[in-house]
């Protein structure tokens, strides 16, 4: 922490008195920032473990804030430090509000704010892609189903060398089973890839406190191009993300296999959240396995 106390305070040209951590995701930590007399600074510090993760995210704010209704955090600038453990901070615009989380003081105030949030969505989903899918890093001309494949396949070969204890053989087995079964899933998938959030959830909604109006979506995910049903497979859990779940649905059907794919895609992040920041939840894994196991049989 005192080091990168110094290193913010060498960047912004001003001695910084404290860093407080608002808030902790698997790869990256977001501080605010505090001035030598204590006073609270209009941005934020980004800190990322991973090399090239602060860059991506830049990338992808400045792509959804071109197409958005709602706002973006503005980037300010990138640090990328040397120093043990390396790491980088972007320093981005503090937005103002509370999680979409909180409940609305009424349940028309709810109602309102879905119809907010299926809007916003709707103005990146109607952006094609025109042939491209994939993270911000590295999109390609492909379908996605065999993209899907292929991520699939460098998950499954990645799990094959590490080995993770919290799997045991039996998970092993079950993943063996959907990657065997992928192209199944995907039977007569037509629908194009569009811009996509990539890391929707109540979370990375803010709206305003006392009016409960939507202010602004953080904290994308990489992935740029993709099929609409794969920006809202995470919003399957019960209570309000499902609430919303069924809203946007109303508005914008998506086609009937997504009943399915859901859990397959929900099944897979999860692998994807454990090899790459070591982060695992055992309660959506198996919620996963048992939603996918009639299709399987």
């Amino acid at each position: 922490m005192k080091q990168l106390l110094s290193e913010l305070s060498t960047v912004l040209g001003e001695t910084l008195s404290r860093l407080e951590c608002i808030s902790q995701q698997p790869y990256a930590s977001l501080y605010s920032l505090y001035d030598g007399k204590g006073h609270s600074l209009p941005l934020v510090a980004k800190y990322y473990t991973a090399r090239g993760i602060a860059s991506q995210e830049a990338y992808k704010l400045s792509m959804l804030g071109r197409e958005s209704t709602v706002r973006m955090p503005t980037v300010y600038g990138m640090m990328v430090s040397q120093q043990t453990p390396q790491h980088e901070v972007l320093l981005m615009e503090r937005m103002g509000g509370v999680s979409v989380e909180a409940p609305t003081r009424t349940p028309e105030r709810w109602l309102q704010l879905q119809d907010q949030i299926v809007a916003a969505l709707l103005a990146w989903h109607r952006i094609d892609s025109h042939g491209l899918v994939g993270t911000v890093d590295s999109t390609q001309e492909n379908n996605w189903p065999a993209w899907y494949k292929q991520r699939v396949e460098i998950l499954w070969s990645t799990l094959g060398y590490m080995r993770p204890e919290r799997l045991s053989m039996e998970d092993h087995r079950f993943l063996f089973r959907c990657r065997q079964s992928l192209c199944s899933f995907f039977t007569d998938f037509d629908d194009p890839c569009v811009l996509v959030h990539g890391n929707l959830s109540l979370q990375s909604m803010m709206k305003e406190a006392w009016s409960d109006q939507l202010l602004s979506m953080v904290n994308p995910g990489t992935i740029l191009w993709a099929p609409r049903e794969y920006e809202l497979f995470r919003l399957c859990e019960e209570g309000q993300p499902e609430a919303l779940l069924f809203h946007y649905l109303q508005r914008a059907p998506v086609a009937e296999g997504f009943i399915a794919r859901r859990w397959l895609y929900m099944l897979w992040d999860e692998i994807d959240r454990l090899i790459h920041s070591g982060q695992f939840s055992r309660e959506r894994f198996d919620l996963a396995m048992r939603s996918l196991q009639p299709w399987l049989d």
